[in-house]
C-alpha cells in the first residue's frame, strides 16, 4: 500500500530501509534530542529486527515518508498500539533527514497517515505524546487538529532530566452508521 500526497509519499518501511540512513538518524542526538531513543546505539540489527517485527503485525501500521522528487527516504511515520477494540492507535513520526526540515512534510504525511487511519483503517480515535520541549511536534499536533488532553507530569527522563510529556488526541469526524 502506497499513500500518496503532493510532495511525498508513504510506503511501508521494508528491510533495505535499515542499510539506508535510518538507523543513523536514531544515533543523531538532534534528531532524538527529544524521543525515546540516543540512548544506546540503534544498530542496523536492530533496525532490521524493528522492521521484521512490525511488518504484517496488526497492531502496527509503519510507512517511510519519501519524497516524490527524488525518493529520498527522510522519515518515517507509524500507527502503533492499534487496537480493533478501542478503535484507536498511536500516532508516531520521526524526521531523520535535517534538509527535510521545515519544509511542511510532517504535516502532509501526518495528514496522508490520519486519513488511512479514519477512512480506510475506520479508527475512532487517534493519539500521541511528546516532550515538554519539544514544540516542533506539539505545534504539528495542534496543526493536524488534535486537541491537547493533559500532560504526564515527569514521566519521562532525557536529557539529564525528568520532564513532562504533553498528551494530544484527535476522534474521527467521520459519522458512524448504526447498524439498522
Amino acid at each position: 500500500m502506497r499513500l500518496e500526497g503532493e510532495h511525498l509519499y508513504l510506503r511501508p518501511i521494508e528491510e533495505r530501509d535499515a542499510r539506508g540512513n535510518y538507523p543513523h538518524w536514531l544515533n543523531d542526538p538532534d534528531v532524538c534530542r527529544y524521543n525515546s531513543h540516543g540512548d544506546i546505539t540503534y544498530t542496523r540489527e536492530m533496525a532490521q529486527a524493528y522492521i521484521s517485527s512490525v511488518t504484517d503485525n496488526p497492531a502496527y501500521a509503519v510507512f517511510a515518508i519519501c519524497l516524490r522528487k527524488d525518493n529520498r527516504h527522510v522519515g518515517n511515520i507509524a500507527l502503533q498500539q492499534i487496537s480493533s477494540k478501542n478503535q484507536s492507535a498511536e500516532f508516531a513520526i520521526l524526521i531523520g533527514e535535517p534538509s527535510a526540515y521545515g519544509k511542511g512534510i510532517g504535516y502532509e504525511a501526518g495528514k496522508l497517515l490520519l486519513d488511512h487511519a479514519f477512512h480506510t483503517l475506520k479508527l475512532h480515535r487517534i493519539y500521541c505524546g511528546t516532550h515538554i520541549e519539544n514544540i516542533a511536534m506539539q505545534h504539528l499536533a495542534l496543526k493536524l487538529g488534535m486537541s491537547e488532553e493533559g500532560r504526564r507530569r515527569e514521566a519521562v527522563f532525557k536529557n539529564g532530566k525528568f520532564a513532562d510529556v504533553v498528551e494530544y488526541g484527535l476522534l474521527t469526524t467521520i459519522s458512524k452508521k448504526e447498524p439498522e
